[in-house]
């Protein structure tokens, strides 16, 4: 059976990724690889509120709980998944990675991710 590690590192070796974290709801860091000036522990700590502001924007909405979220900036963009109601995933993209293959792959296997954690 497939390990969290062995995720961090499939997600990581995709072309344009620079970072794919796995961290708690708290913000700590359960994994991750990042590329060398980004700094994981510093990533995962941004994670949580941008994830409570999403689920509360989701049930504000009548929308259901948080599932994924895309961040796009002019460097690239930013995915964050939730892998359960406690774990999340962040990955890091460079402007010229497939995002939309990685959200298919990410919404396809959602159910196979969330049974890692």
């Amino acid at each position: 059976m497939p390990t969290i590690r062995d995720l961090v590192s499939a997600l990581r070796q995709r072309d344009g990724v620079d970072a794919a974290i796995v961290l708690g709801r708290d913000g700590l860091l359960i994994d991750g690889a990042t590329s060398t000036p980004l700094d994981p522990d510093g990533l995962a700590a941004h994670v949580p509120a941008m994830a409570l502001a999403a689920m509360d924007l989701g049930h504000a909405t009548q929308r259901g709980d948080f599932g994924l979220m895309v961040l796009e900036y002019r460097g690239g963009n930013v995915v964050v998944a939730a892998l359960s109601r406690d774990v999340y995933l962040l990955v890091v993209l460079q402007p010229s990675a497939d995002l939309g293959s990685l959200v298919y792959e990410l919404r396809r296997h959602r159910t196979q991710l969330s049974a890692l954690v």
